[in-house]
């Protein structure tokens, strides 16, 4: 399967949060998963920890991928231009590209955002 993070399940993730739930955790450990963590994941901790709204351990983002054998997915401009086609289910723009870029890339989009899962995507629930 291929799955998508949001930004709160990446960032639990990566402190083996116990607010995952355990069909995302399986899903997370699972080998046979390539799991995709977006550009716009990055360009929103970056935002918010410049904004102080997000305190983080300093730590090199690009490390953190690797070291959890995380596959950074870049911003296209297809992504982008499908934003505009979402229903205003959810008006946050991070979380707006994540599900364009689930649903153009067909993929399993993690998250605990009741938001989000009103889209037509596939998702697991944290």
């Amino acid at each position: 399967m291929n799955l998508l993070l949001d930004t709160h399940v990446f960032l639990w993730a990566l402190d083996d949060s116990p607010f995952l739930s355990q069909k995302a955790r399986s899903a997370l450990i699972d080998g046979s998963n390539i799991i995709f963590v977006s550009a716009a994941t990055a360009w929103e901790i970056s935002i918010k920890r410049a904004i102080g709204k997000l305190h983080l351990p300093e730590g090199n983002y690009m490390d953190e991928l690797r070291l959890h054998r995380f596959t950074p997915l870049n911003i296209t401009t297809e992504h982008a231009l499908a934003v505009e086609q979402l229903p205003l289910h959810h008006k946050d723009p991070f979380d707006r590209l994540l599900v364009a870029q689930a649903q153009i890339e067909k993929l399993t989009l993690i998250t605990h955002d009741a938001h989000i899962m009103q889209y037509a995507i596939s998702f697991i629930e944290t």
